[in-house]
């Protein structure tokens, strides 16, 4: 197929577009390589030059190669080259190597954990574009202080130093229109994006969509999902049937997010349970997220951390021992190779919340129903789990803790205080009903509807399932043709976002 799209390209005449996804795969392709390659490879069938800026052994430690066995183990680089030649091949490429100066080199190695933090290399924020990536990577929010955690830190600060110094170069010398990057959080892209946005190059970044097989592709943060809704869209009755007809199964577990299936199966709440919870005046379910999850640099606006919330959760639990908490940790806390290392399972264990009688706790790998347990509940508390817009949509209220892709819009109760947080929730806990506005549910179909179906752009008539890793992909069959804009909607809008500015969602 790469060689159809060389053979194939118009006369070329434009600005090039840079491509940069070190850290969606190794070997093999993953769903954001997909995305990318696809739309680059669209582009080239346009007359727009396309570079692929691509890892030559150019980081002493990455993100991916760092969570295959150890975190300080040297990242798979042959195989990692063999995988980028042949998805590259009859492409232009940028190749970017490690070549570190000595003076970096020596500043960093006398770098404390503290100080790297905040470290600066050229007016480069290298500490702050590294640390969500060290945080993923260690699975973990809070980092521990040993030779492990410092050399991983040092690794990832030579290494995006020579990225920025590399791209800035690239982008001087080729003045691209745009750059596009895997989710812009990663350490590798993330320093790639702040070089263009200093350079003043628009920077588009992409993520995995909401329905399989989908792409989010967008001129923010991915991760932090910024979705432009307008104001008088409202969902019509075959918008509403479908909307309807996603969120039936979402309800009974079935559904899966960039190949993993979350709920291999969905227990209902036991006799014992609703035994023990009939005792108590209400139920107050607390929904957990994945502490080092890249998206948690967005969520931090009212607590310091989600374990600051959690805290401040069981202080309430307290207070109130006529109120019954079921505190739910996330399911991908303990997924096979990638359990967190600073868990809700362990904040419980260290609370002794097994000796507090209002308190269940609910570890990640138990299956029950939480849907039939937000029926069941006077209202409910996350901090920025998307089950928050579930359970509005269920008929309960909800108060949030954090910023959310959702909180963009009135869909959730979301006090912007912490002290605002604590009153709101003493008032819901006293108070003989929680009403829920209409708003938070028109609200919350709107943006889920957009979510699901209008920004989550399909890829699936060029990529399935590879058959082989879980969440990774393989090319269909399909012509070269397949990929011009005349051909795919997907493609078209993705070409007047990427060249027009155009909203990068579907009008469906």
């Amino acid at each position: 197929m790469a060689l159809q799209v060389k053979k194939n390209v118009r006369p070329v005449s434009n600005a090039p577009v840079v491509f940069f996804n070190a850290s969606t795969r190794l070997q093999g392709m993953s769903l954001n390589a997909g995305f990318s390659l696809i739309a680059s490879w669209s582009l080239q069938l346009q007359g727009v030059p396309v570079i692929q800026f691509v890892c030559d052994a150019g980081m002493p430690r990455c993100m991916l190669g760092s969570v295959l066995n150890a975190p300080t183990d040297e990242p798979p680089c042959s195989v990692c080259r063999a995988q980028s030649k042949s998805l590259y091949q009859h492409g232009e490429v940028h190749w970017f190597r490690y070549d570190p100066p000595e003076d970096l080199l020596k500043q960093v190695e006398s770098l404390t954990l503290e100080t790297m933090y905040t470290y600066q290399y050229n007016g480069i924020p290298l500490g702050e574009l590294v640390l969500p990536a060290i945080r993923w990577v260690l699975r973990c929010y809070h980092l521990s202080d040993t030779e492990e955690t410092r050399f991983l830190y040092r690794s990832y600060l030579l290494a995006a130093e020579g990225i920025a110094r590399q791209f800035v170069a690239l982008l001087a010398e080729r003045k691209p229109r745009r750059v596009v990057v895997f989710n812009g959080m990663s350490f590798p892209e993330a320093t790639a994006r702040w070089v263009a946005l200093q350079l003043g190059i628009p920077v588009i970044t992409h993520e995995v969509g909401l329905q399989p097989f989908t792409a989010y592709f967008t001129e923010g943060h991915a991760t932090a999902y910024p979705i432009e809704i307008a104001e008088d869209f409202r969902l019509n009755q075959r918008q509403n049937e479908r909307l309807d007809a996603y969120l039936e199964q979402r309800f009974q577990g079935n559904f899966s997010m960039a190949g993993v299936r979350f709920w291999p199966t969905m227990k209902a709440l036991s006799e014992s349970f609703l035994t023990m919870a009939a005792r108590y005046k209400q139920i107050v379910p607390v929904f957990t997220n994945v502490i080092f999850d890249t998206s948690q640099s967005h969520a931090n606006v009212v607590f310091e951390h989600m374990f600051a919330w959690l805290d401040a959760v069981l202080t309430l639990a307290k207070k109130h021992p006529e109120a019954l908490f079921v505190i739910r940790a996330h399911p991908d806390e303990a997924r096979p190779g990638k359990s967190s290392r600073e868990s809700v399972a362990a904040w419980a264990k260290q609370q002794r919340l097994d000796a507090i009688p209002n308190i269940v706790f609910v570890d990640a790998t138990e299956y029950f129903s939480s849907y039939e347990l937000i029926q069941r509940s006077k209202f409910v508390m996350i901090y920025n789990s998307t089950i928050g817009m579930e359970a509005t949509l269920l008929g309960t209220p909800v108060l949030c803790a954090a910023k959310s892709r959702f909180t963009q819009l009135p869909t959730v109760y979301f006090p912007k205080t912490e002290q605002v947080f604590m009153e709101q929730a003493e008032e819901f806990l006293q108070a003989e009903k929680v009403a829920l506005p209409d708003e938070f549910v028109e609200n919350t179909r709107r943006f889920l509807y957009t979510q699901l179906f209008r920004v989550s752009l399909p890829f699936d008539a060029f990529l399935e399932e590879d058959r082989v890793w879980n969440g990774y992909v393989q090319l269909k069959p399909f012509e070269w043709q397949a990929l011009l804009p005349e051909n795919s909607e997907v493609l078209r809008i993705l070409t007047d976002g990427l060249l027009k500015g155009q909203p990068l969602q579907m009008d469906v």
